[in-house]
């Protein structure tokens, strides 16, 4: 939507600034009026022209050796508009442009108008935040306003955040996102955020001057470069930023250095080949090393994995070296997180050496043959030298090998705009505590924790059909995740401490953020009726996805708002205070999955534990209120930044660990004093045991169980 802020119905033209309108940024027959009217010829480089860009773009444009020359690089234009950036560039010796915009009026007049000229530049009807092109397609990525554009859109920063997913997604190891910008904060936060873990960020104050036909502003450039996963770096700018961008970059570059301070080392195959571990072609038992794979211009994706060189025993290895792929499911995280849980596969495997290769989101949607051929250049240099090239790589069918499912069957598929790939499966495990059991998932391809949630189905027979949906029915009375059994503990033991009675009628107001399958919210009112729940989700398809297979339904006790997360908890913050007619929330719940591995968390989306949110849901709270939410990451370092977020916040912090210690469960009080005492939580356990204990329930037991690991935050 490059040039598109004039689209706005009712625009009146205001000397030497953009127009100033109405309307929808994202409303494409807008724009195609608009440009109808207007016509290609008639034009203003809004932001900066050529001259004040081309020394900097061409700079940031010139990759190593290894990649392409610049007249084969790929290069996208999105939301080109009717600008004249990418012709510049084109003449400048960058064939390989392809330019898209929604507006199919500009588009084809810009087609025609390059035609003869330059015949090589593509032009491409599309929706900037669903850019029809494969994972890694692109060496860089040059918008001149269309972040800006679309950020003032009704659907604001949410579109904001599909788009530099797509950024990401589409720019190969090495790329480069070159954003041209006012920088305005909402803008920059989105873009200071979104390329933390594994991006190189530059930033640079244009020219001020204005060319002829260009309107006189100041306007920045970013430039993000697609780096290791592992790496947070600084920004680092030029030296005339304005005082208050200036005072934005020195907080985010201090957040990124306690990001940073992780004692974990992460090695590259060339510093491998350098010996930083000792001769990388032979077997070194006992050897273990935490590893980055990917080149710029030699493959299309980064990877993380670890390596290990197996304790010889008394039985022969039957293989020398396996690779194992990993799909991003919570299993296979904990796997990279615990480095006891990858001797075992290696033990298991009987391999001499065992590469261990997590995919992650940016992998979705590529197929298997492409990451061999990306990847064998890398694994090959990693082979002990008496295998030549015979590499048995073996590739898991996703946490098939880690979670031992003898079965998986996919139920139903579904892309949304919002949430993109969906599924539903069925699948039975290969161990005793669940033989004969079907489980139904629910999993997210977008997220970095693959499955979402799930729920046995019926006890009473897994062929037993709901008359509603015609699927089979699932349990709504047991949970299965570590997560959820925590929450469930928390809230009685919280509520019992602080005396909160509903004899009288009042219930508890208790809001989830993300449904999910819709198994937590229906467990909460079928087993503790004390609750009125209310469900904040973004996306209607995930709640036709959880009505109509994991048979959620809303009743006066549970209802459903389709509504954005951080709009619901501000408009609760603001409510009336206390009393029976409040909107203040007694228990909130995240149950979200970040979508987003360069914030360095698998859960939960890091928007939810920025301190201004923070603040904002301990407004949301009543005076006995409670947070909860589940803290998970790889990196020591970034649940360090969490804490010391929720510490700026809240006093009253307890946590407790759940699948294996893998999951950290944040219990956040509203009350900052009195802070509650381990030898209190443990009377308020026994407490709990008593009022439980003619509730002959599997789920009373492991909810007395896990109130009793529920301690205080160190």
């Amino acid at each position: 939507m490059e040039e598109q802020q004039t689209a706005k119905k009712k625009c009146v033209q205001i000397a030497n600034e953009l127009p100033v309108a109405s309307g929808d940024f994202t409303d494409q027959d807008s724009w195609d009026d608009f440009f109808t009217s207007k016509g290609v010829d008639d034009f203003s480089e809004w932001y900066a022209d050529w001259p004040q860009l081309q020394a900097l773009l061409r700079n940031h444009l010139s990759f190593p050796p290894s990649a392409p020359p610049p007249e084969e690089l790929s290069v996208l234009v999105p939301a080109c508009g009717n600008s004249r950036l990418s012709e510049h560039l084109y003449d400048d010796g960058f064939k390989n442009i392809t330019n898209v915009d929604f507006s199919k009026v500009v588009v084809s007049a810009m087609l025609r108008r390059n035609v003869e000229e330059r015949p090589l530049m593509k032009w491409r009807v599309m929706d900037m935040t669903n850019i029809q092109f494969a994972n890694g397609t692109f060496d860089a990525i040059v918008d001149k306003g269309g972040l800006d554009a679309l950020v003032e859109s009704e659907f604001g920063l949410r579109s904001g955040i599909l788009y530099i997913s797509e950024v990401k997604r589409l720019l190969k190891a090495g790329g480069r996102y070159i954003c041209l910008t006012l920088a305005k904060s909402h803008v920059l936060g989105l873009l200071f955020s979104k390329f933390r873990f594994g991006w190189k960020t530059n930033l640079y104050s244009i020219a001020h001057e204005a060319s002829s036909g260009t309107t006189k502003q100041q306007t920045y450039m970013l430039v993000a470069e697609k780096s290791i996963l592992t790496v947070v770096s600084q920004i680092v700018s030029s030296d005339n930023l304005d005082h208050e961008l200036f005072e934005a970059l020195e907080r985010e570059n201090t957040v990124r250095a306690e990001y940073s301070n992780d004692t974990d080392t992460w090695y590259s195959l060339e510093d491998l080949k350098l010996g930083v571990k000792g001769n990388i072609r032979k077997l070194e038992p006992g050897r273990h090393v935490k590893l980055f794979l990917g080149e710029t211009g030699v493959s299309r994706f980064f990877y993380t994995g670890v390596l290990l060189d197996a304790i010889p025993e008394t039985e022969p290895f039957s293989d020398r070296f396996r690779v194992v792929f990993l799909k991003k499911t919570q299993s296979s995280q904990k796997i990279i997180a615990a480095e006891s849980r990858q001797w075992r596969i290696l033990g298991s495997l009987k391999a001499a050496r065992l590469l261990m290769i997590v995919l992650d989101s940016s992998h979705s949607n590529v197929t298997w043959d492409d990451i061999m051929r990306d990847i064998y250049y890398f694994v090959n240099q990693l082979a002990p030298v008496k295998i030549g090239d015979d590499i048995d790589i073996v590739a898991t069918s996703e946490d098939d090998m880690i979670d031992g499912i003898k079965q998986r069957i996919l139920v139903h598929q579904v892309i949304s705009v919002l949430t993109g790939p969906i599924f539903v499966e069925d699948v039975i495990y290969d161990h005793d505590l669940a033989k004969d059991l079907i489980f139904r998932r629910l999993c997210f391809e977008r997220t970095e924790n693959l499955v979402h949630s799930g729920a046995p189905l019926s006890i009473e027979g897994p062929n037993e059909i709901s008359a509603s949906s015609g699927q089979p029915k699932v349990e709504h009375k047991i949970l299965v995740t570590g997560f959820h059994k925590g929450v469930i503990a928390g809230l009685l033991l919280f509520s019992l401490h602080s005396e909160r009675t509903t004899s009288a009628g009042v219930l508890v107001k208790t809001v989830i953020i993300g449904l999910g399958s819709g198994i937590l919210p229906m467990f909460m009112r079928n087993c503790l009726p004390s609750l009125q729940i209310e469900v904040v989700e973004l996306d209607p398809v995930v709640l036709n996805v959880a009505s109509e297979y994991f048979g959620f339904i809303e009743d006066e006790s549970l209802k459903v708002h389709i509504t954005d997360a951080t709009k619901f908890v501000r408009e609760r913050a603001n409510s009336e205070e206390e009393g029976n007619d409040s909107s203040k929330v007694d228990v909130l719940v995240i149950d979200v999955g970040s979508s987003d591995s360069s914030s360095g968390l698998i859960s939960p989306e890091a928007d939810f534990v920025e301190e201004s949110f923070l603040l904002t849901v301990k407004d949301s709270l009543s005076d006995n209120g409670l947070f909860v939410f589940k803290l998970i990451s790889k990196y020591s370092s970034v649940k360090g930044a969490v804490y010391s977020k929720l510490r700026k916040v809240f006093s009253n912090l307890y946590h407790f660990y759940a699948d294996g210690d893998f999951v950290e469960i944040i219990f956040a009080l509203k009350k900052d004093s009195p802070i509650i005492a381990e030898n209190e939580l443990a009377e308020a356990c026994e407490a709990l045991a008593r009022s439980l204990q003619y509730n002959n329930q599997d789920w009373a037991n492991r909810v007395l169980h896990n109130s009793k690991l529920i301690k205080p935050l160190p």
